[in-house]
């Protein structure tokens, strides 16, 4: 399971965010450092088209997909040299697909820090690029030498050099537009700017009604190089905990609609490069996580490799059309269902039954 981890300054609402997406209880308080080891949880993917087709199978049972969410230890100026937690900080990113920089713009007198996102934005970056040089830098010269006796590895050094290169001039890999090829190369240095960023700016209460306007700035700084989105953490995690029904109504109440936090949590799924497939029935309706581009014999492999082993065919159709026709028997009495083959590259939100023989 892929692993999104969240990052920021100290204060900035990390921890709050992480209760919020995951229903876990890790300890918040108004002073840094609060989080100073790496918590892990599983937050559960929200996904109306599973539920609307639960309902239409009347089904038993309901499995969202998820993703594992990693709260990491705060970081301050310096931490690329140990400054702080700088070494368990730098830690926890290396172990993360995909991170999520979550920026303070939300003002409390019982909660120090700095309020400015884009400056937030500024200070995360710098540090992770500092620490990336630092990498590289330690193995450049090594890598060099080897590669005079060992020509297979020229393309790594020029990468290498490449990426010394952009990241001297305080660009994160992820502004740099490398393309595949060369990120593949450094996939085995780890690089904390080697990753896909989603930024979410910690809005207070009082900023809901001009999230544009403090947003926009971020936007902005990032250039297009990662999803930006406005969310009041406090409030979001104060009605993560409430049931279902007074949480939609008071969200609603606050013209929130269904609010932030599923719209974080499918960014960042869509970030880490998964997409979802549904199997519904009346004992179960299940969404199923695969890797963007994936094939249908890959896809039924998720299910089980027996199914992968022995596929023959998918039958297919998309969700919303399953869900007008009523039922997977009226969607087959009407001849609405296809039948995909092995190279049938499997689209988010199809519904899929495998056929196989072993």
């Amino acid at each position: 399971m892929e692993r999104l981890g969240l990052v920021g300054l100290p204060n900035a609402g990390k921890t709050s965010l992480f209760n919020a997406l995951t229903g876990a209880s890790a300890a918040v308080a108004p002073h840094p450092f609060t989080t100073t080891e790496s918590s892990v949880s599983i937050a559960p993917l929200p996904d109306p088209r599973l539920d609307a087709l639960a309902a239409m199978s009347a089904s038993k049972k309901i499995v969202h997909a998820g993703m594992e969410v990693v709260d990491i230890a705060g970081l301050v100026p310096g931490a690329s040299t140990g400054e702080g937690l700088g070494n368990r900080f730098l830690a926890g990113i290396r172990e993360v697909d995909a991170l999520c920089l979550v920026l303070r713009a939300f003002v409390s007198d019982e909660a120090p820090g700095d309020t400015d996102p884009v400056d937030a934005l500024a200070t995360l970056e710098l540090e992770l690029v500092l620490a990336d040089m630092g990498t590289i830098e330690s193995q450049i010269d090594k890598r060099r030498k080897a590669a005079r006796i060992d020509k297979s590895l020229t393309a790594e050094v020029s990468a290498m050099e490449a990426a010394l290169e952009v990241l001297s001039g305080g660009v994160p890999l992820y502004r740099s537009g490398f393309d595949a090829e060369k990120r593949a190369l450094l996939r085995n240095f780890f690089l904390l700017t080697d990753k896909s960023v989603l930024a979410v700016v910690n809005l207070g209460e009082d900023q809901l009604e001009k999230a544009d306007t403090v947003v926009g700035p971020v936007v902005e700084a990032l250039g297009g190089h990662g999803e930006v989105l406005g969310v009041c953490v406090q409030l979001e995690a104060e009605t993560a905990q409430l049931p279902l029904d007074q949480r939609t109504e008071l969200l609603e109440g606050l013209g929130l609609g269904e609010g932030a936090l599923p719209r974080v949590a499918r960014g960042a799924y869509h970030l880490l490069g998964r997409r979802t497939f549904l199997t519904t029935g009346d004992k179960e309706s299940r969404a199923w996580s695969f890797r963007a581009g994936a094939t249908a014999p890959e896809c039924a492999g998720v299910i089980h490799s027996d199914l992968q082993r022995g596929f023959i065919r998918a039958e297919v159709i998309h969700w919303d059309e399953l869900l007008e026709l009523g039922s997977w028997a009226k969607a087959k009495a009407a001849g609405r269902i296809r039948l995909e083959g092995k190279d049938y590259h499997v689209a988010d939100g199809d519904v899929l039954e495998i056929r196989f023989n072993v």
